[in-house]
């Protein structure tokens, strides 16, 4: 708890009395009074703290939510008309079970009694109605409502699952995904967390992660990486001598709009992640982190912008907006050290790792619909390995560790669970399914109803 200087000249009048009390024995009384005045304002400045820091779980935690929004526009602006509500009904989804599951077993593995790689397996317990016959001495020592804590988490986890399905989109069957959804959002991003934010191993070690460079995005990452290999590409995607064919969204406006959202949210997402507003320099360090988080995606607008014009003699409004995407993961995992220059080169940087690993994917031949692996898990490496740059506090050797810990876990725990999907249930729709379009294939409801399916590219 800080202590202000009001509070210590309130308390200093005790102090003396105390110190007195051996030579002026009718002090004593006067020194036991004014303790008795000074504590309520001990007890007033830890109550301040704990409303202000779950104020700020709860206001980061809706914005953070209303990301899920952004993926949604994003990804139904980037998929062709045909498969817009898939997408649509694909986010409303994740959401919902990634918040169940989150309080049914998510949550406790990440943070209840950690043995250093996970934690407990139970629901969680929010605080009591009114916090009557509650601790709320313990209560205060922990410094916020445990349900603002729960709540600020669980949209993380949310946000995770969101990149899965944006690579996946226009060919991967409904409930395949979402059965991989609450594997993600129940177990491993959980055991995977609780090796960093949740006291484990990797936090033991130094590692650094501010808000989830690599323990959101990079997890998001790997899982549609695994994705992709299993399921394959689309249809026309990609032909014979290399030939990449483009397979154009279906809305630019909705994935600007997504973009926007999403940049808003992410205010949220990395100011809240301070964890803390009850102090003057709390509050200083959130301006700090939303400054630098506005510049970082600014940088990477401006690198994808400016690049993409260099290689390509022309401007492509997708990379750009993955550009600014790019920009807030590669900051994410420091947002508060760094200068605003050193906040832009991040960004920045994020910018052109986008421009210059979505045609190496293609190369490889794997299906990226919103380019989730350049923006998410690429840029969220590099954001981690950036943090020692400006931390002195952290090591390259430490975060290199923890790269690729969740590169390895992530990567073959959702392998293994996408494999035996394909293997039982199957992952794909058919080929006339996917010609269709998974709106009238897979759910029977057509986002542009006034469109024929024979002019739906």
């Amino acid at each position: 708890m800080t202590i202000s200087a009001s509070l210590l000249r309130a308390a200093r009048p005790a102090l003396l009395g105390a110190v007195g009390l051996t030579a002026f024995g009718t002090l004593g009384a006067f020194a036991q009074e004014a303790a008795a005045e000074a504590a309520p304002e001990f007890a007033k400045a830890a109550d301040t703290a704990f409303i202000f820091n779950t104020l700020l779980f709860l206001l980061g935690g809706f914005l953070v939510m209303w990301m899920a929004a952004g993926f949604a526009m994003l990804e139904a602006g980037l998929v062709r008309s045909k498969n817009v509500s898939m997408q649509l009904l694909k986010n409303i989804a994740l959401y919902s079970i990634a918040g169940l599951m989150y309080w049914l077993v998510g949550y406790s593995l990440m943070y209840v009694d950690v043995n250093g790689y996970f934690g407990t397996l139970w629901p969680y317990a929010f605080d009591p109605v009114g916090l009557e016959g509650a601790d709320t001495a313990a209560l205060l020592e922990t410094g916020y409502s445990t349900a603002s804590d729960w709540f600020f988490q669980m949209v993380f986890v949310a946000t995770a699952a969101s990149i899965v399905s944006g690579s996946l989109a226009e060919r991967i069957k409904l409930w395949p995904f979402l059965i991989f959804v609450v594997v993600l959002t129940g177990f491993i991003y959980p055991i995977a967390g609780s090796w960093q934010w949740g006291g484990g191993w990797l936090s033991q070690m130094g590692f650094s992660d501010f808000a989830g460079s690599t323990l959101v995005h990079s997890v998001g990452g790997w899982a549609a990486l695994a994705g992709a290999l299993l399921l394959g590409a689309r249809k026309g995607k990609y032909g014979p001598g290399g030939v990449v064919n483009a397979l154009p969204g279906s809305s630019m406006p909705l994935a600007t709009l997504g973009t926007f959202i999403l940049w808003l949210g992410w205010f949220g997402f990395n100011g809240a992640s301070q964890l803390a507003m009850g102090t003057i320099g709390d509050a200083a360090d959130i301006s700090r982190i939303f400054a630098n988080t506005n510049l970082a995606a600014a940088g990477g607008v401006v690198a994808a912008l400016i690049l993409a014009q260099i290689l390509y003699k022309r401007v492509d409004i997708t990379f750009v907006l993955n550009g600014a995407l790019a920009g807030l993961v590669s900051i994410t995992a420091e947002p508060l050290t760094p200068g605003p220059f050193a906040a832009i080169v991040i960004g920045a940087i994020g910018g052109v790792i986008v421009v210059l690993t979505v045609p190496l994917l293609d190369k490889f031949k794997i299906d990226d619909v919103v380019g989730a692996i350049p923006v998410h898990l690429l840029a969220g490496i590099w954001g981690t390995i950036a943090v020692p740059i400006t931390n002195p506090g952290t090591s390259f050797g430490v975060q290199l560790v923890g790269i690729i810990a969740y590169g390895v876990f992530t990567f073959v725990a959702a392998l293994v669970v996408w494999a035996i999907l394909k293997a039982t249930m199957g992952m794909r729709v058919s080929e006339e399914e996917e010609m269709t379009g998974l709106d009238l294939a897979e759910i029977g409801v057509e986002a542009y109803p006034e469109f024929t399916a024979s002019t739906v590219r």
